[in-house]
């Protein structure tokens, strides 16, 4: 059972990118808005040391990054043995300071907390914050041999570790903000799990997420969601135990719905369905609040049907754009965040 079972009723929130560039302008827009629970946005487009991989790659054993294809390998003259005794010693210690995100891979945070500091901005009761999840990223990085080092058991469970402290030096950054923390996984690479090209077994990727977020529980008193913006097995995700499940309810609603008694029972035990329902690769501009009411009342219909009440649902429902809006033009996510805020609004209201 879960813990705390908090009344969202249709807030919104975001994944985490966005296409701007300016930073304090940007978070004051973020916490201006009353429908949107906050969030620390990360400037994919003003640096590339603020890509979901590379933002927290500080800190962890045998990383070098490849400035030229923005990506992480494993460094094939560092001597592995050392570095691995060097981050234990420090992970053990729960060092949590040493694990910090730096402000130069993550200004939207640090900039999110002096605001909140300077404005005394106390009538919004979440912050949200996000890291990648541990699959994503440890299939992301690759070992010298060139292959992703999800394969190497022993780098894929001391890179797990090192995002579990790492995520936990972040909550107790957002707990400054005096309001309650919640942090997403971000799992993008668990979209097509049980192809052929996915290495891992069931079993294998439960573990993985129960590990950092069993840590974080134990560490803290945060929320903890995973994102997944393709389709995937949810019935694994819910089973490795998040408070939170964020989905691409827009392109893939009913390959979520394929999963109605993990569902259920996931909302009965106290957790929360975040729905991706605004389009971002596959974003027109043509969309309309009806339109996107439309698509989302298809899912709670559904879910009702199942012995869900309204109400209870409406509490543990959170909307969200279907993905990061990182790529996104400016003028599109802006579009984006305002229909998003209508939709709360007009679920809100009734």
């Amino acid at each position: 059972m879960h813990r705390y079972t908090p009344n969202f009723h249709f807030k919104t929130t975001c994944i985490g990118s966005i296409p701007f560039q300016d930073i304090e302008p940007t978070c004051r827009k973020i916490l201006e808005d009353p429908s949107l629970i906050p969030f620390w946005p990360q400037f994919v487009q003003r640096s590339y040391l603020e890509d979901m991989i590379i933002q927290y790659n500080e800190a962890l054993p045998l990383i070098q990054i490849n400035k030229e294809k923005k990506s992480l390998s494993i460094s094939a003259s560092a001597d592995r043995e050392s570095e691995l005794v060097t981050f234990y010693d420090r992970f053990l210690a729960q060092d949590i300071d040493y694990f910090a995100i730096s402000r130069t891979c993550a200004p939207g945070l640090y900039a999110m907390n002096e605001i909140i500091k300077q404005d005394g901005i106390n009538e919004k009761h979440f912050i949200k914050g996000q890291t990648v999840g541990p699959v994503t990223f440890a299939a992301a990085v690759t070992s010298p041999d060139g292959k992703s080092i999800i394969h190497d058991p022993e780098l894929l469970e001391a890179m797990t570790n090192g995002l579990a402290i790492k995520g936990l030096w972040q909550i107790m950054e957002l707990k400054k903000s005096g309001k309650r923390p919640i942090i997403f996984l971000d799992e993008p690479y668990l979209s097509g799990f049980g192809s052929a090209f996915n290495p891992l077994q069931r079993h294998e990727v439960i573990n993985i997420l129960q590990s950092v977020i069993n840590y974080l529980r134990e560490n803290s008193d945060t929320l903890i969601g995973i994102h997944c913006c393709g389709n995937t097995d949810w019935a694994m995700l819910i089973e490795a135990g998040p408070d939170i499940i964020n989905f691409d309810a827009y392109e893939y609603m009913d390959y979520f719905l394929l999963y109605p008694d993990d569902i259920v029972r996931f909302i009965r035990e106290g957790g929360t369905i975040a729905w991706g329902i605004v389009p971002t690769s596959n974003f027109t501009g043509n969309e309309t609040v009806e339109d996107l009411a439309s698509k989302l009342d298809q899912g709670l219909k559904r879910i009702h049907e199942w012995g869900i009440s309204p109400d209870t649902l409406a509490e543990r429902s959170i909307l969200t754009p279907a993905c990061g809006m990182g790529t996104m033009t400016p003028e599109a996510a802006k579009r984006g965040l305002d229909l998003l805020s209508g939709l709360s609004l007009r679920l809100r209201e009734g």
